[in-house]
């Protein structure tokens, strides 16, 4: 059986492989866009968790094409966003080694899903109040310095 090609070709591409679970449930950003201190302060990054797929009906608008001004029924994703609440703000100056922690400010009031993240035995805490852990994430704040947006 020398020709496995014709007789009984592969099933699915070999870039899928290793077939395994993911390491994390939540993705990580892997590089933030450059920063431009000519813009307003704004998050670089949000967070969204991919909830399903369905399809849609659409008329593309392309000019030229087949399928111009036609029905056409493409593939969607769902992409749930749940609500982000800032929990605190890490301040950064610049060395020769590269950027370094000058300050870690915290949120005042927290809700207990985000306190139980930061605790080790939540349980005993909680006198039996079982509720969900919060995910946490590290985002960039790009834009003109937070100096020249806080009043004093």
């Amino acid at each position: 059986m020398s020709h496995r090609k014709f007789s009984a070709p592969r099933h699915g591409s070999l870039g899928f492989l290793p077939r395994k679970r993911c390491r994390r449930h939540r993705g990580k950003v892997k590089s933030f866009p450059r920063d431009n201190a000519a813009n307003p302060p704004h998050l670089t990054a949000f967070i969204g968790y991919k909830a399903g797929m369905t399809h849609i009906v659409r008329e593309p608008d392309r000019p030229g094409s087949k399928v111009n001004k036609k029905e056409v029924v493409e593939a969607v994703t769902i992409v749930e966003a749940a609500p982000m609440i800032i929990v605190g703000i890490v301040g950064y100056v610049e060395t020769p080694r590269g950027l370094r922690p000058l300050k870690t400010i915290f949120a005042e009031h927290l809700n207990a899903e985000c306190k139980r993240r930061f605790y080790k035995n939540w349980y005993a805490l909680s006198f039996g109040n079982c509720s969900d852990k919060v995910h946490v994430a590290a985002l960039q704040s790009a834009g003109s310095p937070l100096s020249s947006c806080l009043c004093c």
